[in-house]
């Protein structure tokens, strides 16, 4: 079985280190090894959570999202060559901490395109970090930001005792409209549940999805959709891949649930040009066994992404229809 990697990120200031230092200290974690990437020549955070995670290595002078991913390969492979030899007794999971300035994507890519590593290790989750006093900020201003909430499948609200009225809603409608699936969790001081937070079972189809949500917010778009039928697999993935090849730097997230005719749903996840290994499950989560996908985009409105989807119509074998809009039969919506 492969070895979980799960990515922690979040903005700078946001309380990465806290929460692990926190959830580290919890006997689920006890067989963790911990990377933590950080940026200028002297690392401070690995000293933090040497103490609570014996096996903590850094990666200094950089970023694993951009100039580092050799490094972070390197350290995966030195990890794995360590527990096959026997140097380490177990090896349950690895925890990426990423500077606060990261894009999640390469990194996940990083471990999905590796020939060797991606037999051995696999990304179950990627947890956010969003501080309830300046996230709101951070998200108007800051493309880094977006693209962190956007890419999570679980965010982590930190310093709620520090916020204001009004101030920790906002925030969560502000993540609620960027990446409507994600879990959202509040932490203060890193206090939160770890079975909670390390859950992969975070499904789409757990909550509605807004049908389209807007915000100002560097053009981001929400796009909730289903389809009027089982949809073809194959043409699926090809009109993805073609999406991705155009204008993967603009899809921040996709991820849901696909109708393909079979017993249970096909499990879509992806960030930007990385697509997760399709997951075929045995049987829908819920009573609602509609096709239900989110696609988390910059600068491509809902209808060139509808207009693309019905372009391709003959070779789905269904219709796209925006998430909310009812379908009443094949081909025909109210």
């Amino acid at each position: 079985m492969a070895i979980p990697v799960t990515v922690v990120t979040g903005f700078l200031g946001s309380g990465k280190t806290t929460l692990l230092s926190r959830v580290l200290r919890e006997p689920e974690l006890e067989n963790t090894a911990v990377i933590v990437n950080e940026f200028g020549e002297v690392g401070l955070d690995h000293h933090l959570l040497r103490p609570v995670a014996e096996r903590t290595l850094l990666l200094g002078s950089g970023c694993v999202c951009c100039s580092e991913r050799e490094d972070l390969a390197e350290a995966l492979g030195e990890l794995l060559d360590l527990y096959q030899r026997g140097e380490i007794p177990a090896l349950d999971r690895v925890v990426i901490e990423t500077t606060g300035l990261a894009d999640p994507a390469p990194i996940l890519h990083t471990v999905f395109s590796h020939p060797v590593l991606s037999h051995h290790f696999t990304v179950d989750l990627v947890i956010t970090t969003v501080d309830a006093i300046n996230g709101t900020m951070q998200l108007s201003e800051s493309p880094e930001a977006t693209k962190q909430v956007a890419a999570s499948d679980e965010v982590v609200i930190t310093k709620t005792d520090l916020a204001g009225p009004g101030e920790k809603e906002e925030l969560e409608a502000r993540i609620r409209a960027i990446n409507p699936p994600a879990r959202i969790v509040e932490a203060s001081f890193g206090e939160v549940d770890v079975r909670e937070l390390l859950s992969p079972e975070v499904r789409v189809g757990e909550r509605d999805l807004p049908r389209l949500q807007e915000h100002d917010t560097a053009s981001t778009h929400t796009v909730s959709v289903t389809f009027d039928g089982p949809v073809d697999w194959t043409a699926f993935g090809i009109w993805l891949s073609m999406l991705l090849h155009a204008r993967g730097e603009s899809v921040l997230r996709v991820k849901g649930l696909l109708d393909t005719g079979g017993p249970g749903p096909v499990v879509l996840n992806g960030v930007q040009h990385v697509i997760h290994p399709p997951q075929h499950l045995d049987r829908w989560p819920d009573e609602d066994r509609r096709s239900r996908v989110v696609f988390i985009t910059r600068d491509i409105p809902e209808e060139s992404l509808l207009a693309s989807l019905g372009g391709f119509r003959g070779l789905l074998g269904a219709r796209v229809v925006p998430l909310g809009e009812r379908v009443s039969s094949r081909g025909g919506s109210s």
